[in-house]
């Protein structure tokens, strides 16, 4: 050892002797002093500084050596020179206080900081940290240097071993220089450790040297603590790693444990969850970890401490957006994880309002102006009333948060889902009605009905996960609260989601259907497995629910998705054999009931919907219903028929109350035996061959007849075509046995027809030359007579007509020669040359036969070519010309069978058939509007022409179930079907809806004028402006950013540019509608494509859409900036020569202009002066513009925000003089304090308080004038003498008169606020 420590002696003499004022030490005496300090040998470092000083070395030049050496020296020898400094200063006998600078401490921290910074560096070309054996290679650095892992060790090790003999309070910046540096170690050796156990010791180390530091020799322990968590910020905020769990862990163990010592350490760690909650980041996931994170914290502190945080959260929730955003996931965290708490749970009284202010703080949040705060304070308010209900139906302990204020609670969460449902964000709505679907249990049954309609409204939402949540939301509600009105929607909201375009949602739609009404009626019937059968109180035996729910399908807008649900579980052999066995017991439990009152049979009707569910069921089911139950409840409906005579629906006829009553226990036992014939007919081929011979003559009796009610008379048609193909054995056999019947039917009600139209005739000649018509009683039984034959007449033609439908084969020869008697008897003969007696009318005198020979005729021209190419043209005709709503509605569904047959033949009538879109009758207007859909949809009509923009008239008409279709159309459909089809007809939609005519490139697509004006919404009126604007709204909804962008450019090229260049006429009134249409359109907001310049970002919405490398988002980027260039280049020149051609007219136009150039500019205000260079007296008025609406609007949300202070219970007193109310909440500094956060600029607040309170002070003035209230006489007021012009001051009696006679009058001042 005498050799390396003379050498190192030696050298050490040479450093330090130098003329320098330092210079490095060598390696190869570093690596002897390492084999010196590392032997533990006291003796030998005695001599070493028995040496030191015999040879008369500085020790300050031996530090200052030192310092080179770690500054400047390769990574390997700066670490091999911090090793061995440090060593000398845990040496025995070290001159600890000469050897220690900070300007050493320092530089040995900086070593350490660029050893990993290097081996960063040479990390990418492979080298890595694994275990300790494979360290001892090293690894290149960028300067060559060799990284020994295991020095790095070692000086870490010596450095927490200084940390006993140093006291770092007297050396504040290297105390802060060394917890940095160490706090940062765990997170710089993540990207290059690969060994575990390495990173683990490597941790453990810099967390001792950490723990260390917070030692009272060290300074004041709350500094300190706090320096330390600051460093370690960063690792605890990182995402899912090592160096995150490790700090946590130092946290949450080691800190808490010295904060039960010292409660300067305490405070630390108390304030480190309000320290991470305001560097939490924007983006979800970080911010998800960061909340995790916080919670970690949270958890080890006391119950008080707790209680503090939360409340400092609830008032995060009215800080900036990001502060919101983190205090809106923080409070659910809070609740739920601080809840399980038994310490939590033992608190005082005071904890509950501190939950009932986090509840309260997240229903504020609900109506955040940021869309993204919105969505999440909803969601995470779910979350909590799941957890607080348990997710069971406990609201034992919400109701305990809540306390006397439930009440109040709830409605404001009605209120807030209410209006987020509507919200213009898909992100908003999706989440609210999460909150309703995760909330029913504690709204319970004050889910208002406008709640209600919200979520049915947004089953027809244009996002295909809004239309889902809205199902589940809505079905959740019908799930828990089976009320008649939840029932009600749920029936007209849900089974129709089973057309919609998204196969996913067609399932759940099943699946819904098969668990709330199928499964629901299977449980609720079925009592341990046995179906019941028991005489006793039908309510008893079947839940109100579930006749709600079978009534609830009889709606006609039910019935259809009903029938395509059953279809779809049939063909997917879902339905169980349980669900009719349960509809039988339905019906029989129904019928025992009524039996055990003594009521008489007859009047008995099954619950509404259960023959009607029976007999789609039954399609695939027909092994599970039984030929007993069948053929009793036929004999019992068939005998109760005799009973009643049969009425005409379509009969226009004056009847009674009484009689309204039979015919509607008539129309009810028609319904129950068509659904009885039509179940009959699904299960014939089960039914034994001799009853269902049987029951084929009863039907052909009962038909021959023509006495039914028309509903029957195709149920009883088609079920006796199924029972005759059942008697026989091949299916010729069926054929023919259908055709004979079929002749046999067509030729009897041929005869009645005939002899209904003679009597007709005859009786018309009796009465043609009496006047007054002759009344007697055979006259009046003729006519008797006359009228039950009229009956007979529409049923048989009614009869004819379903005859045609199940055999086109059957002979037809008598028939269409009287058909078209019936429907041309109203036309006039202008032939006739003698005065013979008026033609019978059979239009006037017996509307329902009328109206029943169209429908008829059409069924005949369905399955013959050559008579539909004649009789078209007369369909449409009737069409136009009709007074009865019901033929009309008829023909639309003839026309619309006939474009599917003969698709030729009715293409050049499509604009006639749509005229019926806007029909005075609501029903023919939606019908007209579903079936022309279909037919688009299944491409046999085409979106050309006129017919899109007649479509567009629907989203605003004044049903509100034609404007929820026309939505779902525009919204789902087309946008998936035909996507640039509102790019293309968006210009020509203005001119069509405006009805101009004054361009002279858009005539063609007028039509004609009686049309034009049909489907137009002209005038300047605001109810045609807004409807208008509606229309412009949706289509710009369905297009693209790079659509936008070219409606943009085409609207001032076609629309606005048309003005200047003469082609647009400004005289017209049209073409100032035009004009001011597309400037509304111009400033609108769903035109404009941002950037994220100029807008303010959301960064939770860019969450709930996709992260930011979403091409979508890019695109949109890039779009925007395509915008603005074509904004600067093309548009500004058209608004300029615009602005002076409305000038030189005088147009009143100029204001909307001006309007529009604002709005369009706004997001440009550092740039208008260069973007307006062309016109500078443009440039400044619309800067004054900008600036008068910015001070207007910041004085009507100042204005608006004192009066809620005002309204508040904070602030209800009495006014104690002439404005003091409005002075003292302006004066108060709160206010001032929130009004300056939500505007920005405590200046503008203070401009805004001053005009706001200088407005109420004059209001306050002019109250009291109208009141008649005294004020001061002017002579007690102090005022300067005047002079006349004469020269002298005015006596007292030198006023004249008539000043003194207007002075006295009194005048009444009105107020803004009394208009």
């Amino acid at each position: 050892m005498d050799d390396p420590l003379s050498r190192a002696i030696a050298d050490l003499e040479t450093v330090t002797n130098t003329d320098t004022d330092s210079a490095p030490i060598s390696e190869t005496t570093l690596s002897d002093l390492q084999t010196l300090f590392e032997s533990d040998d006291p003796e030998y470092i005695d001599r070493f500084w028995d040496q030191i000083s015999s040879n008369n070395i500085s020790i300050a030049s031996l530090v200052r050596s030192f310092t080179e050496t770690m500054d400047s020296g390769p990574t390997h020898l700066a670490l091999l020179g911090s090793q061995v400094y440090l060593s000398i200063l845990i040496s025995p006998k070290s001159p600890v206080f000469t050897i220690f600078t900070p300007i050493a401490f320092l530089s040995l921290l900086r070593s350490i900081r660029l050893s990993f910074k290097q081996h960063r560096s040479a990390g990418n070309s492979g080298d890595s940290i694994g275990d300790d054996d494979s360290a001892e290679k090293g690894g290149g650095g960028v300067d060559g240097g060799r990284f020994d892992v295991k020095a790095l060790f070692r000086v870490l090790e010596r450095l927490d071993g200084v940390l006993g003999r140093i006291h770092l309070a007297r050396f504040p910046d290297s105390l802060k220089g060394l917890i940095q540096t160490v706090a940062e170690i765990p997170v710089t050796a993540l990207e290059f450790v690969e060994n575990s156990g390495s990173y683990q010791r490597l941790s453990d180390l810099c967390f001792r040297i950490l723990n260390g530091v917070l030692r009272p020799e060290h300074g004041d322990q709350t500094a300190t603590a706090v320096e330390v968590l600051k460093a370690l910020t960063p690792a605890i905020l990182l995402l899912k790693s090592q160096a995150r769990v490790a700090a946590l862990r130092f946290v949450t163990q080691e800190m808490v444990a010295a904060a039960r010592d010292s409660e300067a350490v305490k405070r630390a760690i108390v304030y480190l969850p309000r320290y991470l909650a305001n560097k939490a980041p924007e983006k979800a996931e970080p911010r998800a970890f960061a909340v995790e994170s916080i919670m970690e914290a949270v958890r080890v502190m006391d119950v008080e401490d707790q209680i503090g945080f939360v409340e400092y959260v609830v008032k995060m929730t009215h800080g900036k957006s990001n502060q919101r955003l983190t205090a809106v996931d923080l409070i659910p965290m809070l609740m739920m994880s601080l809840m399980n708490s038994t310490h939590f749970n033992e608190a005082d009284g005071g904890v509950h309002s501190v939950q009932l202010s986090c509840l309260e703080a997240m229903i504020q949040r609900c109506s955040d102006a940021v869309a993204g705060i919105r969505a999440r304070a909803l969601s995470n308010l779910a979350q909590i009333v799941d957890f607080l209900c348990g997710g069971i139906g406990d609201q034992t302990q919400l109701e305990r948060i809540m306390g006397d204020g439930g009440i109040n609670l709830k409605s404001r969460i009605n209120d807030v889902l209410r209006k987020r449902c509507m919200d213009e964000k898909a992100a908003v709505r999706k989440a609210a009605l999460l909150l309703i679907a995760k909330s029913t249990i504690l709204l319970g049954s004050s889910i208002d009905e406008d709640l209600l309609k919200v979520m049915g409204n947004a089953c027809s939402d244009q996002l295909v996960s809004i239309r889902k949540g809205a199902m589940s939301a809505l079905s959740e509600v019908c799930r828990k609260f089976p009320e008649e009105r939840v029932i009600f929607e749920w029936l007209h909201s849900v089974p129709h989601l089973i057309t919609d375009n998204e196969s996913s949602i067609q399932e759940e739609c099943e699946n819904l259907f098969l668990e709330l009404v199928l499964d629901r009626l299977s449980r609720a019937v079925c009592i341990d497995g046995k179906m019941t059968d028991v005489e006793g109180v039908i309510e008893t035996v079947i839940p109100e629910e579930i006749l709600t729910l079978l009534k609830g399908i009889c709606d006609p807008e039910v019935i259809p998705c009903l029938k395509k649900i059953c279809t779809s579980l049939g063909k997917k052999k879902r339905l169980n054999h349980v669900i009719a066995a349960a509809l039988e017991s339905v019906i029989t439990a129904s019928e025992s009931h009524w039996l055990s009152n003594s009521k008489p049979i007859e009047n008995w009707t099954a619950p509404p919907g259960a023959w009607l569910l029976l007999s789609e069921v039954s399609t695939f089911l027909p092994k599970s219903v039984s030929w007993e139950f069948l053929h009793h409840h036929w004999r019992l409906l068939d005998k109760s028929q005799l009973n009643n005579e049969a009425q005409s629906p379509l009969m226009d006829v004056d009847v009674d109350q009484e009689h309204l009553v039979s015919e509607a226990d008539s129309a009810s036992w028609a319904g129950d035996r068509v659904f009885l014939l039509q179940t009959i007919s699904n299960v014939a081929m089960e039914l034994p061959e001799v009853p269902a011979a049987e029951l084929a003559h009863s039907l052909l009796d009962r038909i021959e007849k023509f006495n039914m009610h028309s509903t029957e008379v195709n149920a009883h048609v088609k079920a006796l075509r199924t029972l005759c193909k059942r008697k026989v054995l091949t299916v010729e056999e069926g054929d023919v046995l259908v055709l004979k019947w079929a002749n046999r039917l067509v030729s009897e009600a041929l005869g009645i027809l005939q002899a209904y139209i003679s009597e007709s005739t005859v009786l018309s000649k009796a009465s043609a030359f009496l006047t007054p018509p002759k009344s007697t009683s055979g006259n009046e039984k003729k006519t008797e007579n006359s009228s039950t034959l009229l009956l007979q007449a529409v049923t048989a033609v009614y009869t004819i007509g379903s005859v045609v439908m199940v055999c086109p084969q059957v002979d037809l020869k008598g028939v269409n020669p009287v058909l078209h008697t019936i429907i041309t008897s109203d036309s006039s003969d202008t032939n006739m040359k003698k005065l013979p007696r008026p033609p019978v009318s059979l239009k006037q005198n017996a509307p329902s036969l009328y109206i029943q020979s169209w429908v008829t005729m059409g069924k005949i021209c369905l399955g013959d070519g050559k008579l539909a190419k004649s009789y078209i043209p007369l369909f449409v005709q009737e069409l136009e010309k009709s007074d009865f709503a019901a033929l009309r509605n008829n023909i639309i569904f003839i026309m619309a069978d006939f474009c599917v047959r003969y698709t030729v033949l009715i293409d050049c009538y499509i604009p006639k058939i749509t005229n019926c879109l806007r029909d005075p009758c609501e029903v023919v207007r939606r019908q007209t509007f579903i079936l022309l859909s279909r037919l688009l949809q299944r491409d046999y009509v085409k979106w050309r022409g006129l017919l899109f923009l007649r479509f567009l008239l629907c989203l605003v008409d004044s049903s509100e179930k034609i404007r929820r279709l026309s939505d779902f159309l525009f919204g789902n459909i087309l946008k998936a079907k035909a996507p640039l089809l509102a790019y293309n007809s968006f210009v020509e939609a203005i001119f069509v809806l405006n009805d101009c005519r004054a361009h002279a490139g858009h005539r063609e697509m007028q039509g004609s004028r009686a049309e034009s004006k049909l489907f137009s919404i002209r005038g300047p009126d605001d109810r045609s402006r807004s409807q208008r604007m509606h229309i412009y709204i949706t289509l710009l909804k369905q297009m693209a950013p790079e659509h936008l962008l070219a409606t943009f450019a085409k609207l001032c090229s076609e629309i606005l540019a048309a003005v200047p260049d003469g082609l647009l006429n400004l005289d017209d009134v049209t073409g100032q509608s035009v004009l001011q249409d597309a400037l509304q359109i111009l400033s609108s907001k769903e035109i404009r494509v941002l950037s994220n310049r100029g807008a303010s970002t959301d960064p939770t919405e860019m969450d709930e859409e996709g992260s930011g490398a979403d091409p979508s988002i890019a695109r949109r980027r890039m779009v925007a900036q395509v915008a603005k260039k074509s904004f600067i280049q093309n548009a500004v020149p058209i608004f300029i020569e615009l602005k002076r051609l409305l000038e030189s007219k005088k147009s009143p136009l100029i204001g909307c202009l001006m309007e529009c150039l604002r709005v369009l500019l706004k997001d440009y205000k550092n740039e208008i002066e260069d973007i307006l260079v062309a016109d500078k007296q443009l440039q400044k008025e619309l800067i004054y513009d900008m600036q008068k609406y910015e001070a207007a609007k910041t004085k009507a949300t100042v204005s608006e925000a004192i009066n809620n202070m005002q309204r508040s219970k904070n602030y209800v007193s009495p006014l104690q003089g002439r404005g003091s109310s409005i002075s003292r909440l302006a004066s108060d500094p709160q206010v001032r304090s929130d009004l300056a956060k939500q505007l920005g600029s405590a200046e503008t607040v203070a401009c805004a308080v001053a005009d706001v309170t200088a407005a109420e002070t004059v209001k306050s003035v002019l109250k009291e004038v109208n009141r008649g209230s005294s004020t001061q006489q002017l002579n007690s007021i102090s005022m300067p003498k005047l002079k006349s012009s004469m020269g002298g001051s005015l006596s007292k009696g030198s006023r004249p008169k008539d000043v003194l006679e207007d002075l006295r009058r009194r005048q009444t001042f009105d107020t803004a606020e009394e208009n």
